[in-house]
This record gives C-alpha cells, structure tokens and sequence, in this order.
C-alpha cells in the first residue's frame, strides 16, 4: 500500500498542476517511486497513451515529472467539453458517451469503483502517490457528491496541502475562508498551506504570515515565487491562449509570427508549445478577423466541436479573412485534426457525434470529412511524402504524434467514401478549389496520413513540432520566405527540454517549500 499527498486549492488556477509535478520531481530525486493521479479532470487538452488510451495532458506532465510512462490510472476519469452544459465523458481512457452536466452529476458516484481500481493499480508500483484536487473543495452545492477533493481524500486516507494564488490578491482570505468552510474532519486533513505565484520581496509577506497564526494553526508549508516556465497547463483559459505569457524564445529581433486561431472549443494547444520557446518565432492566439491582420504562417488547431467550431470562423469573419489570404498566397496555411477537417471542402456529422449536420469547410483542401461514433486514438509514425511548393524542404522526415480525433477524412478520388455519402452540401470534390491534394505523411503501417497543397496541409498528428527535425525545417523556410536569415533553432526535441523545465521547477520549491514538513505529512499519519 502506497504513502500518499493530496495537493487542493482555493480556486482553479491556484497552481496545483505545476505544484503536483514539481513536487514529484522532487520526490523522484530523492529516490521515491512516486506517481500521479487525478480522479476526474476537466480538460480539452488530452494525450494517447501508448495503449491508446485517453487522459489529461497535466497527468502526462506530472508523470513525466515523476519518471514514468503515462497511464489512463493516472486520470481515471476526464471529461471533454462539448457545448456549455455537455462533455463527452471518458472513462479508464475511453469514452462512454456524451452526457448533460445534471446527467453526469446523477451519475457520477457509480464511477467511485472506476477510480479506486485506477488508484490501486498505481500502488503497485508506487511508494507514494501525490494526488491533484479539482477547483476548491468548498464547492458547497457538490459536496456530497465529491470524488476530486476532500471526498477522495476520505476515500484514500491523503493529507492534503492547501494552495492559494496570491496573484489576483486575496490570498489569505482564499486560505481562511477555505478553512473556515471546510468541516472539522476534512479541516484535520490540512497539514501544510503553500501560497503560490508571489512576485517581490518575500520578507514584506512575512507579517502576514505571522497574523494569519492567530486565525489558524496550520503551519505554513512556504512561499513559492511566480516563476516562468514553459510547462504544459491544464486551464483552456491560460495565460498562453490570452496572449500574456512572457516566454523562454520571446525575441525582439526579426523573428516570424504564427497565428494560431483561439477556437471556441480549442483542444491540444500543447501542440504549439514548441514553437513558443523556440528563439525568433512570436505566436498569437487569434479569436477574430481584425487581430489576425498578416502572419507568416496560419494554424488551426484541434477542437472538440469541428462543425461548431467552424461555423464559428464563419460567423466572425475569419474564414473568409483565411481564405483571401490563402487564395492570395500571402501565407501557408496548416490545421490539425479539427482544423484539418475544417480546411476541407465539407465536415458531415450525421449521427450527431458531436454536432448534428453538414456544413461546407473553408474549400482549402480537396478532402471531405464524414463523422461517425468511433474514436481513433492511437499514437502514429511515420515518414513525411515528397511534399510540394511551400512544404518541399520537410519532405523524407521522420515524424511522429498521436491521434484523437473522430471522422473518415479522404481526398478527391478516395473511394473508401465516396462523396455522394456526404449529403448537404451540394458540393463535388474539387468544386471549391482547382488543386490536386496528396498524402502528408507515409505511415510505418502502409497506411497515409493528411492532405498537402502547394501552400497548405492538414494532418491528424498532435505533437508534430515536439521533433526538431520537421519543426526547424518548417521555421527555416517561413524565414527564407520573408527574406530573414534564420536563427540557429534548438536540436533537443520537447521531452529534453521538458527535463530540464522540470528540474528547475524541482530547485525553486526546494528552495521554498518546506520538505521535511511535507514528508512528514506524507509519512506520518493522524
């Protein structure tokens, strides 16, 4: 039977994703199986397993963190949004439906066996388990039915330390009235306060510290400075997608920009984190027509809504603002998975997988796609075809990612579906644009992946830029084109620079946390 940690939070974006990693880090250096686990987790952003199992991005970070392959008992339970009151709900790594927020509610203690047989598993070849809560766990109106904060703290027997963002300001308000909310049993849980994301001179908080004793006796487990660093977040709502993080390859000088389009229902933004650290290149997250203006490269990114997602970019002017800029060859366009489907000529969801319907895509790509209930997910490799126009330099790459995604996307010619099986539109292939599409990427299998044009290409790979190899072909050609000398771009692929992130976060809470109080909660007991 494993030790374990629980580490909950006064609100969502308290830091406890980045806290959970850093202090498995630590415990790895200090020689202890230690794992991570999140029993329900709310997130578009999602990884395969080499199962092809599904669960969160944040477990797949911590589990990095703590030296281990990720597993969907990691994050038993993830939910996906759909719409404002729907989420397809996945469970064990595999989806079991689509339900309404009152539905899985009703529901949601059935799943309590689901989550400790994922934890079990995990105390077989862990020493300790350091467990991640969800939002607060003060959420009055859920309590009794909680299974991510104190109610699985009950279940597992955890400690827990409490975390509060000083940021937004407040802090030991968010500390007390969590405390003073919770009930005497859970509050006994509480073995240690941190408060996360302090910027200045620590000693000015040091007052505070000692009058918030005369409120409460739990000690203080420290102080942790805001620290930049490039490391994947759960919240769909990051600093990253409104565009205020400061990041490791911010460059002033002459750089190329990629804008990648902030959809609605946006998933796998990970898939750019890449090309945000790499020296010379500027990323924006674009929601609207008029701040898309002219970027070198164009990006549309996966989404758990295709059909919404792309009526959106209809509705706000930026498909049409995409499209003039393709049809004039002022940039290259690419989309992943969603974004790929979208740059089609049609998507066509008549089972209502995710959004009942047909609707015409941007007309970009000669490919159409028809959704069906089925999910692949799988992780894929491959090898990059001998591409044309914009794209030649990354021909005969080595390539590899995953694929999450739902729908058949064939081009003109395909006769695995024909087009008359996609009804709607009114639309033949090659109607909406004159070129001839060819495969992306000649998968190890046999199989083949993507569409690519002169100046366009779509592919269903997340984490296609985490290897060097196609990434830095792909920003020395956007340099070439706008007549810029490229930079010298990184050669370590994305886990290695990942490691070393990780290693610094592992310093500064070394440096500020108090560990010996933390093991000790680990260890010993009520």
């Amino acid at each position: 039977m494993a030790y374990n940690l629980m580490i909950q939070g006064t609100m969502s974006g308290a830091g406890k994703s980045i806290l959970t990693a850093g202090i498995l880090r630590v415990m790895r250096q200090d020689g202890y199986r230690a794992a991570p686990f999140k029993s329900q987790n709310m997130a578009l952003n999602s990884f395969i397993t080499k199962e092809g199992l599904e669960m969160g991005r944040a477990q797949v970070v911590q589990a990095q963190a703590a030296g281990l392959a990720p597993s969907a008992d990691m994050n038993p339970i993830l939910l996906k949004p759909m719409g404002d009151t729907t989420s397809q709900v996945i469970v064990g790594g595999r989806p079991i439906g689509s339900m309404k927020a009152k539905d899985y509610f009703a529901r949601k203690m059935d799943l309590v066996p689901d989550i400790l047989r994922a934890y079990h598993h995990l105390e077989e070849c862990a020493d300790i388990i350091v467990i991640e809560g969800a939002g607060s766990p003060v959420e009055i109106n859920l309590r009794d039915r909680d299974i991510v904060n104190m109610g699985l703290a009950e279940l597992v027997d955890a400690p827990v330390l409490l975390v509060g963002n000083i940021d937004p300001g407040g802090v030991f308000a968010q500390l007390l009235g969590t405390l003073n909310l919770l009930s005497q049993k859970e509050r006994d849980r509480v073995k240690g306060l941190i408060i996360n994301k302090f910027r200045g001179d620590i000693h000015l908080l040091g007052p505070g510290l000692e009058m918030f004793r005369s409120y409460s006796d739990i000690p203080f487990a420290g102080v942790v400075p805001y620290t930049p660093l490039d490391l994947e977040e759960e919240d769909s709502m990051s600093e990253r997608l409104m565009n205020r993080r400061a990041l490791p390859g911010d460059d002033s000088g002459p750089c190329v920009e990629i804008a990648v389009i902030r959809l609605p229902y946006i998933s796998n933004y990970s898939d750019f984190t890449p090309l945000e650290h790499t020296p010379g290149v500027k990323v924006r997250y674009v929601s609207s027509a008029e701040k898309l203006c002219v970027p070198d490269l164009i990006i549309i990114p996966g989404t758990k809504n295709t059909i919404g997602d792309l009526l959106y970019l209809k509705s706000s002017g930026l498909a049409e603002k995409i499209q003039a800029l393709y049809q004039k060859k002022i940039c290259p366009v690419l989309g992943i998975c969603g974004g790929y489907q979208m740059l089609g000529q049609s998507v066509s969801d008549q089972e209502g997988a995710e959004h009942e319907g047909t609707v015409e895509g941007l007309g970009i790509l000669p490919v159409r796609t028809l959704f069906h209930a089925d999910k692949r997910t799988r992780q894929s490799s491959g090898k990059t075809a001998e591409l044309p126009g914009f794209w030649k330099p990354m021909s005969d790459l080595d390539v590899e990612g995953y694929e999450i995604h739902m729908g058949q996307t064939v081009r003109a010619g395909d006769s695995t579906m024909k087009p008359s099986s996609v009804t709607g539109s009114g639309l033949e292939f090659g109607e909406q644009t004159n070129e001839k599409g060819q495969s992306f990427i000649l998968s190890e299998g046999g199989g083949s992946d993507g569409c690519v044009t002169d100046l366009a290409l779509g592919t269903y790979y997340h984490g296609i830029f985490d290897s060097p190899n196609f990434r830095n072909s792909l920003l020395a050609e956007l340099f070439r084109r706008k007549g810029l000398e490229a930079p010298a771009f990184p050669e370590e692929d994305e886990f290695v620079y990942q490691e070393k992130q990780l290693d610094h976060l592992a310093d500064v809470l070394r440096e500020h946390l108090d560990f010996d109080l933390i093991y000790r909660a680990v260890f010993q007991k009520n």
